[in-house]
């Protein structure tokens, strides 16, 4: 899969959720900088999208941004919730899935590769 049929992918998403008029409930971000890429983000980000897809999860949002300042964490995924953002490191496809499924679904963060937790306040 290209980075293009990602964007495609993406940009659908995003249409969807605008369309039904609500709010994502989880907004998760890849870090596609030149380091991130080279480490492994796209993989990562393919899995994400393919995981939230196959789930067919309708209120998450995957999107991407360039480099986080963490080159010796990358590839970085970050989980936007409305209380709180969770920077995940060294993500792999498969950590990837599982932060789909035990975060984004179930609401139980990744410990084993948790770099940061920011609490946002409103």
């Amino acid at each position: 899969m290209k980075l293009e049929d990602l964007r495609k992918i993406r940009e659908r998403a995003e249409a969807e959720l605008r369309l039904r008029g609500g709010a994502a409930r989880v907004k998760i971000v890849v870090g596609m900088g030149t380091s991130g890429i080279a480490a492994g983000a796209r993989q990562v980000l393919r899995a994400i999208l393919d995981e939230v897809s196959r789930r067919n999860l309708r209120d998450v949002v995957v999107t991407q941004t360039g480099e986080k300042g963490l080159s010796a964490q990358e590839p970085i995924v970050e989980v936007h919730e409305p209380d709180r953002i969770t920077i995940y490191g060294e993500v792999d496809e498969a950590t990837a899935r599982r932060i789909v499924v035990e975060h984004a679904v179930n609401g139980r963060p990744l410990a084993d590769h948790v770099v940061e937790v920011r609490e946002v306040t409103r």
